[in-house]
C-alpha cells in the first residue's frame, strides 16, 4: 500500500477508455475457459486450471463479500469522481481474492468506476507500478477522474497475506502448488478483513 503521490499518473485517458469493466473482465474469463484457455502467453494446463479455480472464487466473493460499516461510510462519503484502475490477470490468485472486493467497495459510490487492464498486454504501464522490482498483481491505481492524478496505489496483496508469502520464501518453499495452497488458506481464514482494513487506513488519508 502506498500513499498519495499527488502526481500525474502514467495512465492516459485512451488507455482508460479501452479498459474493461469488472463485468467484462469476468465475461472474458468465462469465454476463454470455455475454449480451454486463459489470458497471457502462458497457456499451460496449470495456468488454465488456476484460472478456472479463480473464476469460481470471484463468483463466490461476489456473493459473500460484505463491506464493513466503517469502510462503507468512508466510501459513501467520497465526493470527487475517481477511476480505480486495476492491473490484473485471471490466472492470478491474488487478483481473484482482491479484485471482487475492490469492485464491491466501488459499488457503494457511483462516483467510483473500476477499470481493468491485463498486465501482460500492457507491460509498459505495469512497469511503472512494480513491487520490489517485480510485476506483482493486482495493482490498483486510484485516479482523479478529471486530472488523472494518482490519489493512492494499492497492491498486490494485504500485508497479512504478504507475511505468509515472506514466511514461505524464508523457508525456501518454491513448489508453486504448495505456495498457492498456503496463500489460499490464508485468504480463506482472513475473510477479506485485511484488505478492508487497509482501505480504511488509506481512504482516511
Amino acid at each position: 500500500m502506498e500513499a498519495n503521490t499527488a502526481n500525474k499518473s502514467f495512465i492516459r485517458q485512451e488507455v482508460i477508455d479501452k479498459a474493461m469493466s469488472y463485468h467484462d473482465y469476468k465475461s472474458m474469463t468465462e469465454q476463454l475457459l470455455s475454449e480451454g484457455k486463459t489470458t497471457g502467453p502462458n497457456q499451460t494446463e496449470d495456468y488454465v486450471h488456476y484460472t478456472k479455480l479463480n473464476f469460481q472464487r470471484m463468483k463466490r466473493l461476489d456473493k459473500t463479500t460484505e463491506i464493513n460499516p466503517e469502510l462503507k461510510s468512508i466510501i459513501e462519503a467520497i465526493s470527487e469522481e475517481q477511476i480505480w484502475f486495476v492491473i490484473s490477470e485471471p490466472w492470478c490468485g491474488d487478483a481473484a481474492q482482491n479484485v471482487p472486493v475492490i469492485q464491491k467497495m466501488a459499488d457503494l459510490n457511483s462516483k467510483i468506476e473500476v477499470k481493468i487492464i491485463l498486465r501482460d498486454e500492457n507491460l509498459e504501464i505495469m512497469d511503472n507500478y512494480l513491487t520490489n522490482g517485480g510485476r506483482a498483481i493486482p495493482k490498483l491505481i486510484a485516479l482523479d477522474k478529471t486530472t488523472l492524478e494518482e490519489k493512492f496505489i494499492w497492491g498486490p496483496r494485504p500485508a497479512t497475506i504478504q507475511e505468509v508469502m515472506n514466511e514461505l520464501k524464508a523457508n525456501n518453499v518454491t513448489d508453486l502448488h504448495q505456495m498457492v495452497e498456503k496463500i489460499q488458506i490464508a485468504y480463506n481464514n482472513d475473510h477479506t478483513a485485511s484488505v478492508q482494513s487497509e482501505f480504511i487506513s488509506i481512504l482516511k488519508k
